[in-house]
């Protein structure tokens, strides 16, 4: 079956930097678009950044510039290499992928906290 297996969160101060990754595993990964979600305390869910199975990559105004989405496809896994964090980005991170199999399904990771403070 699916799973999507985050790491790489932590506590960091402003201005650090953070690497999260992501391990896929029950599906042709090289043949699907990942992407990164993160939620705030209070707040919905949103799209951070994502990257087509040929590396074409889309990212959410609030991280252009600061966050960098890659993958490895012989590794199966997606990465979201993270600079200059702010406070704001402070949130659970999610790993995400819709899969086409006769329908529509979407599968996410369990999440990991990152939590930007001085």
């Amino acid at each position: 079956q699916v799973q999507l297996v985050e790491s790489g969160g932590g506590l960091v101060q402003p201005g650090g930097s953070l690497r999260l990754s992501c391990a896929a595993s029950g599906f042709t990964f090289s043949s699907y678009a990942m992407s990164w979600y993160r939620q705030a305390p209070g707040k919905e869910r949103e799209l951070v950044a994502s990257i087509s199975g040929a590396g074409r990559t889309n990212y959410a105004d609030s991280v252009k510039g600061r966050f960098t989405i890659s993958r490895d496809n012989a590794k199966n896994t997606v990465f979201l290499q993270m600079n200059s964090l702010k406070p704001d980005d402070t949130a659970v991170y999610y790993c995400y992928v819709n899969i086409w199999v006769g329908a529509s399904y979407g599968y996410w990771g369990q999440g990991t906290q990152v939590t930007v403070s001085s």
